[in-house]
């Protein structure tokens, strides 16, 4: 059974930092093109940053220069680490996993995060 959990949201002032973990297990992490998305409240989800199985990173251009998406395969285990946070940073966060040779694209449950002014 694969699961994606997502940790480390949470409420933090603008201008501070957060990082945020997926922790995945069922899956052989470095098989997978991983990514964060994040869905503010009352708009749609949006792609944050992802991360290829080849360590090749690509991020939304709203977080450029802030966000750096990581990975750890031995820990079978995905990073986001975000600075210089703005309220319109506020969101769920959501981890997600996609292998595109197998078709398999999975999603975890998301994390809070908060940034107030």
């Amino acid at each position: 059974q694969v699961q994606l959990v997502e940790s480390g949201g949470g409420l933090v002032q603008s201008g501070g930092s957060l990082r945020v973990s997926c922790a995945a297990s069922g899956i052989i992490l470095r098989l997978y093109s991983m990514g964060w998305y994040r869905q503010p409240p009352g708009k749609q989800r949006e792609l944050v940053a992802v991360i290829t199985s080849g360590n090749s990173t690509n991020y939304a251009d709203s977080v450029k220069g802030r966000f750096t998406i990581s990975r750890d395969n031995a820990k079978n285990t995905v990073y986001l680490q975000m600075n210089s946070l703005k309220p319109e940073d506020t969101a769920v966060y959501y981890c997600n996993a996609h292998y595109s040779r197998i078709l398999q694209n999975y999603w975890g449950q998301g994390t809070q995060v908060t940034v107030s002014s």
